[in-house]
């Protein structure tokens, strides 16, 4: 059975095969024993498409055709009036999933394959039908002129997640290796990616996409889904196997293997895509009603040696990027820890139910680094906040890597944290003079308070002690306090900071020796005031 990709034309009004038919002209059928239909046809088609992905990185890249002009100078209003027709659904009525492929236009502009793989093990390339959709604004390109090759933006996937009359969505693939999930009674905020390369690089971001997807339908009552694409971009290409459990938490398992077509300077693994407009920790004035404005507040960690480390998120004046050093982390990610809508009042963006995005690698990654990356914003339509892991070991042209990893849609923190959790970092200007050489101005008042049951268990009068370092300055008046509420602790401390040099500071509290909470990880930049 052929299973072949097709390929547009330079001028986007034919197809023809693929060079690598070969390579996918394997037979989708014949599954082995103890393996679901499903199963054997993602283990053989990850297969064939590897081999697609590898013949692909020894060839020149080839851009691919973009969306004629008409669809690519849509507004935004006038893209979100192209809906799709529900009743026409992939799988609608035979699964528990249901497909909708997204229009092309607007940024989508490079549209990808789409392709259907039933249960008995046979393709069908997607072909693009105007008729599948409708067209509510005005100044639109006439339906009927929009051709079969046109391709998709991206797909997304409905399932029974909060009730089990309704298939809500719950998950995105939708622009370059753009994707979003969610669980239970959350909303999109956050992205994940396939794939980040030379992220806050001098010479320039380049972005990976999708280029073509296979989607596998799973039995009537089968609760996992199989998705298999193909990535693609001038300096890599690769292979992706996603399984997709919309459970509580919503999470899938992620395989991969890159093929690098060029050397690469900074490879980005599991990366998130957040923004952080302006939140408790903010140092400066914002005109608006809301407290808070974030999909994030904060980078959790955990490292290889079981210490978890919070850092709070900001939206700094300049560019910074902050790198975490380990070898083998049990997991790391982009959390919304704080989920009080009073701490947000938006009523129609819910950032108090947006999730939180955690990576927990399945194949240990080696020595590298977490790098967060903060980039300055004015606004909260910019994702402005970046995550990933970046092997220590650069890869070369010609090199093979794979990875695998879970990624998990969170509340606020995997199961297996259990230490305190930091759940407010404040920062001002100190309210007193002490006499001393610093000036008032100069001086920070730090205020960071954490929360769990092991704390909540102490009696005030407990000698709660807090351990904290900084790389620079200095500190004065630690205080450990237990607060009004009766369950959580605040540090309080002023900092002294060295006037041209930053202050990265670590704090963590101990009871009698025993570690009750996370790590709290900040630096103050003498900018920041």
């Amino acid at each position: 059975m052929d299973i072949s990709v097709q390929l547009r034309s330079k001028k986007g009004a034919s197809r023809r095969k693929s060079l690598f038919a070969l390579l996918l002209a394997i037979p989708l059928v014949s599954w082995a024993q103890n393996q679901t239909p499903s199963e054997t046809n993602a283990t053989v088609l990850f297969d064939s498409v590897t081999a697609q992905a590898k013949a692909l990185a020894q060839q020149e890249y080839k851009a691919p055709v973009a969306v004629p002009p008409g669809l690519a100078e849509l507004s935004f209003d006038q893209y979100r009036a192209i809906r799709f027709k529900k009743e026409k659904a992939l799988w609608r009525g035979q699964a528990l999933f249901e497909i909708q492929p997204l229009h092309p236009g607007f940024l989508y502009r490079e549209p990808v394959n789409v392709h259907l793989i039933d249960r008995g093990g046979s393709r069908k390339e997607l072909q693009f039908n105007p008729e599948l959709f409708t067209y509510e604004a005005e100044g639109m390109p006439e339906p009927a002129a929009l051709a079969a090759e046109l391709g998709f933006a991206g797909f997304r996937v409905h399932y029974p997640l909060n009730t089990p009359s309704y298939k809500d969505e719950f998950l995105v693939f939708q622009g370059a290796s753009y994707f979003r999930l969610i669980g239970p009674n959350q909303v999109y905020g956050l992205s994940a990616r396939g794939l980040a390369v030379n992220t806050a690089d001098s010479a320039g971001e380049e972005f990976p996409a999708f280029r073509e997807f296979w989607l596998i339908q799973p039995d009537k009552n089968e609760t996992k889904l199989t998705v298999i694409a193909l990535l693609d971009s001038p300096s890599v290409s690769g292979v992706y196997r996603f399984d997709v459990y919309p459970g509580s938490p919503a999470h899938m398992d992620v395989q991969l293997k890159l093929f690098a077509r060029q050397d690469i300077t900074k490879l980005g693994v599991a990366p998130l895509t957040s923004m952080f407009h302006h939140g408790e920790n903010g140092s400066r004035f914002v005109d608006d009603f809301r407290p808070e404005v974030h999909d994030s507040d904060g980078l959790l960690m955990a490292t290889a040696n079981n210490e978890w480390i919070w850092r709070p998120l900001s939206n700094p004046k300049a560019l910074r990027i902050v790198s975490f050093q380990d070898e083998n982390p049990v997991g790391f990610g982009l959390m919304q820890r704080d989920r009080d809508f009073e701490h947000y009042q938006d009523v129609g963006l819910e950032y108090h139910r947006r999730p939180g995005y955690w990576v927990q690698p399945t194949k240990p990654l080696g020595k590298g680094r977490v790098e967060l990356v903060e980039i300055p914003t004015d606004s909260e339509t910019n994702d402005n906040i970046v995550a990933y892991w970046v092997p220590a070991k650069a890869m070369k042209a010609g090199e093979e890597r794979e990875f695998s990893y879970q990624l998990f849609s969170l509340n606020s923190a995997p199961a297996k944290h259990d230490l305190a959790k930091v759940i407010g970092s404040r920062v001002g200007r100190a309210h007193y003079h002490e006499g001393d050489s610093f000036s008032l101005s100069a001086k920070r008042q730090f205020v960071v308070d954490f929360s769990g049951l092991a704390l909540a268990n102490l009696s005030a009068d407990m000698p709660v002690s807090a351990t904290l370092q900084t790389s620079s300055g200095e500190y004065r008046e630690l205080t450990v306090t237990k607060l009004p509420n009766g369950k959580d602790w605040r540090v309080a401390f002023k900092l002294y900071p060295d006037a041209e040099i930053p202050a990265d500071m670590r704090l963590f509290l101990s009871w009698r020796g025993q570690r009750l909470s996370e790590v709290w990880n900040y630096v103050w930049y003498p900018e920041s005031k």
